[in-house]
């Protein structure tokens, strides 16, 4: 692809800057519904990346995690150390295995967005931070924002689109989708 940023020539020294966008809950909260309301269809986790559409005709590459690596009993790593796209899309279980994914993130220089679904579509009402997930990753400069999962998935997908469409545009990172 002409304009792909994640193929063979794209080296990781070249790179100034990496997304890494999560949701996080417990288990049934939400993640997964989020990706598929993103990309407007069901998705799951590939090898390969896949065009996000940003809206206006362009897209932007990223790479989709979409069970939680804590769920599938895999290191974050595992997946993404020979992962060459600049954005990452990853859903964490809230749980501290969790802490892991988001140490591999921050540990490979990526900045950080994370959607906590609080509650999630499963969960009884919205829970205490007993991981303290909030507090340590702010300590590590990423952003939090904390939505409600029992809601309709749209508004919550789009504020990630919205969020992804400002990143990658001020990185030169969108292009005509084909």
């Amino acid at each position: 692809m002409k304009n792909c940023l994640c193929d063979e020539e794209f080296r990781l020294d070249d790179a100034m800057e990496r997304l890494f966008i999560s949701a996080l809950g417990n288990r049934n909260s939400g993640k997964s519904s989020t990706w598929n309301t993103l990309f407007g269809t069901t998705v799951r986790t590939g090898k390969l990346t896949r065009m996000l559409s940003l809206g206006g005709g362009r897209c932007v590459e990223v790479f989709l995690i979409s069970g939680s690596p804590e769920e599938r009993q895999l290191y974050a790593g595992e997946i993404l150390d020979n992962q060459k796209c600049r954005i990452v899309l990853c859903s964490v279980q809230y749980a501290e295995a969790g802490r892991d994914t988001f140490k591999y993130a921050i540990e490979n220089n990526f900045s950080v967005y994370t959607q906590w679904l609080n509650p999630g579509y499963s969960d009884q009402g919205d829970y205490f931070d007993h991981q303290g997930f909030v507090p340590w990753l702010l300590a590590q400069g990423a952003n939090i924002s904390i939505r409600d999962g029992t809601l309709p998935t749209v508004s919550r997908a789009e504020e990630l689109r919205q969020f992804i469409d400002g990143w990658a545009t001020a990185r030169g990172l969108a292009f005509a989708c084909p």
